[in-house]
């Protein structure tokens, strides 16, 4: 079986979760409007070799939109030393998907006032790369941006987009009565079946998309053709950014990915009765993501001569059911790892080979994004005594102790000064 195909082994252990996540959490407030109370601290007065690293995520941590929020400037000064270097490992998590990694290294750069490298950013489709048993599958893309470009630096060498699709085949995309056909065309029999799906992140025609993608796995790849029973299990799906909502400059949060994969399942439900089966996910809270960027952080230390292992491991983000979900359950991985037990969580055997330096992940919950401790969803309970709303995707089961926080606080600034204090570094 692939890797997460679903996370039905992780269901199985829900009351383990939740004592770990439990286990996992420190020092906690709600965005406490002077500073943080922490444990005394050592500060070091020559600095050694770092053996912590940093998973920033990006919109409504460092970005609203297109403005940078003001605390990530002075975090980053805090991060860099004179020389404009980077004093800790640190790479940037993201669930973006419709943007390459050269552009959103740029765009970080030109917002940050340093240079970022490409290798530096993790967009929610990265992991991708460890599927080459698709690679050379004739493969449907959907999404936006440079899905193509995408595609090929992923690996996979035979990509069909949606547009090109309904070409294809004018008569599937029916929605738009201004985009419907004026004459009915011949048919086709000469267009190569489709293989697999690939979703790599919210379409802008969320009706085209849904439509073709169903046609694809209800005619085994063949959408010209009809079936008198859709085929079960049906064609491999690969799918990122499984994140409900997200935040931009808007004052309340927008549709993410993962609200356009609820209506995908909810379609192919109703209509075959039967679940949509995913052979990956990818993006927080995933812990292939989290594997793939601690091997990153773990290269980046390499190359930057530090020596000593990095053993901890702080994830900063905005969102409770994305970043602090996929941090603790992180956590809860590198704990059980130590046992031979990771499996239980739906660890990869990609990283057999390559044993983890890690010790722990923290979450750092900030106030700038999704997060508000006043808010509908929030991971604070109800008033009326009821569990918040799950926002999580569907094959992550419910549990309220994974979107408890190591730490809240203001702003990533806070969470670096947070961190420096507590590993006894200079600020």
């Amino acid at each position: 079986m692939a890797v997460f195909r679903s996370f039905s082994a992780v269901g199985a252990v829900p009351r383990l979760w939740r004592r770990a996540a439990y286990g996992a959490v420190g020092l906690r407030g709600l965005c406490p409007g002077k500073g943080y109370a922490v444990g005394p601290a050592q500060v070091r007065a020559a600095q050694s070799p770092p053996t912590f690293g940093f998973l920033l995520d990006i919109d409504g941590v460092l970005v609203r939109g297109h403005r940078v929020i003001p605390a990530a400037l002075d975090a980053f000064r805090r991060l860099l030393n004179a020389q404009g270097q980077l004093r800790v490992p640190l790479v940037f998590v993201t669930n973006a998907g419709n943007i390459s990694q050269d552009s959103k290294a740029q765009e970080l750069s030109a917002l940050l006032g340093f240079k970022v490298e490409p290798d530096q950013v993790i967009l929610s489709h990265s992991p991708m790369k460890l599927f080459p048993q698709y690679h050379g599958q004739r493969m449907l893309v959907s999404g936006q941006g440079p899905l193509v470009e995408n595609a090929r630096a992923l690996g996979f060498k035979n990509v069909v987009t949606v547009d090109e699709l309904r070409a294809a085949f004018p008569v599937l995309d029916m929605v738009d009565l201004q985009r419907r056909p004026k004459t009915t065309p011949l048919p086709r029999n000469d267009f190569p079946a489709i293989e697999g799906v690939l979703l790599l992140g919210e379409p802008v025609r969320w009706e085209t998309s849904l439509q073709l993608i169903m046609d694809v796995l209800l005619s085994d790849g063949n959408p010209g053709t009809g079936l008198a029973t859709a085929p079960y299990p049906h064609l491999p799906v690969l799918a990122s950014n499984m994140d409900l909502l997200w935040m931009a400059e808007a004052r309340m949060p927008r549709f993410g990915h993962g609200t356009f994969l609820l209506c995908l399942e909810t379609i192919y439900r109703k209509v075959t009765g039967r679940e949509l089966r995913y052979e990956g996910l990818m993006g927080k809270p995933s812990i292939l993501t989290y594997q793939y960027a601690e091997d990153l952080i773990r290269q980046q230390a390499e190359r930057r001569g530090w020596a000593a292992p990095i053993q901890k491991l702080y994830a900063v983000g905005d969102n409770p059911m994305s970043d602090v979900y996929g941090a603790n359950l992180f956590h809860q991985y590198l704990q059980m790892a130590q046992h031979d037990r990771a499996k239980e969580l739906g660890g990869s055997d990609l990283w057999k080979q390559r044993p983890s330096s890690a010790q722990s992940c923290a979450s750092i919950l900030v106030c700038t994004g999704v997060y508000s401790p006043k808010a509908l969803g929030s991971t604070e309970p109800a008033q009326d005594g009821k569990e918040p709303p799950f926002h999580g995707h569907r094959d992550f089961s419910f549990s309220p102790g994974l979107m408890e926080a190591s730490h809240i606080v203001n702003d990533v600034d806070e969470a670096v000064r947070l961190v420096f204090h507590q590993e006894g570094w200079a600020l």
